[in-house]
């Protein structure tokens, strides 16, 4: 089976390179893929420097467009989506999302944090179809038009169309895993605003579907 890795990131100078320094050991992944989504840091230098292939944007498209990209870059059998800014990850991770779709028992699966950080944990426990960690058979996409245009409302465009297509889902929990929040990342209030971006751009997607 051909597995591509797709991460989406921006700005992740400071996670991306312990996030590819684990799927660079789990053998079964055939490519790695990231996607720097207009990135101004070093995102793209400490890429590079994992001898995966690395696409730069010059433009910020947002998160769905930017796992459009990487979708458009090649065949697959199964698609491995990852955020950058992973804080735990494993390879016992990677395999607990890819298992089920390998050995059939799931067409897509969602990973959802646990006894990571009580923030991160908390907002997963509330909203856990909206994680960003996901295995899936590329066929899965197909008939799916438009991710580019969902930029965070990404997840929420895949949610609906597991639904309308009536796909086996399987939850899979990802102990001691956590992500590294807005609010760290950018201070507080830019972190803030960030965050209600974020979330405005998951409402608008909602309500115009």
């Amino acid at each position: 089976m051909n597995i591509v890795a797709i991460i989406p990131a921006y700005n992740e100078e400071n996670t991306i390179g312990d996030v590819l320094s684990v799927l660079k050991k789990v053998d079964k992944i055939k490519k790695i893929i990231v996607v720097s989504d207009g990135s101004k840091d070093d995102t793209v230098i400490v890429a590079k420097s994992f001898d995966v292939e690395v696409i730069a944007l010059k433009e910020n498209m947002g998160k769905g467009g930017a796992m459009k990209v990487g979708l458009d870059d090649g065949p697959a059998d199964i698609l491995l989506f990852l955020d950058a800014d992973l804080i735990g990850l494993k390879k016992k991770h990677v395999n607990a999302l890819l298992n089920p779709v390998l050995e059939d028992r799931a067409d897509i699966t969602i990973g959802v944090f646990e006894e990571g950080r009580v923030f991160t944990d908390l907002a997963q426990k509330m909203i856990p179809k909206l994680s960003g960690q996901r295995a899936l058979r590329a066929s899965v996409l197909n008939g799916m038009s438009n991710l580019e245009v969902a930029r965070f409302g990404v997840e929420v465009a895949l949610n609906n169309h597991i639904k309308k297509t009536n796909l086996r889902l399987e939850k899979v929990v990802l102990s001691n895993m956590s992500h590294v929040t807005k609010e760290e990342k950018l201070g507080f209030l830019k972190g803030v605003n960030a965050r209600m971006k974020m979330y405005w751009e998951i409402l608008s997607y909602i309500v115009k579907k």
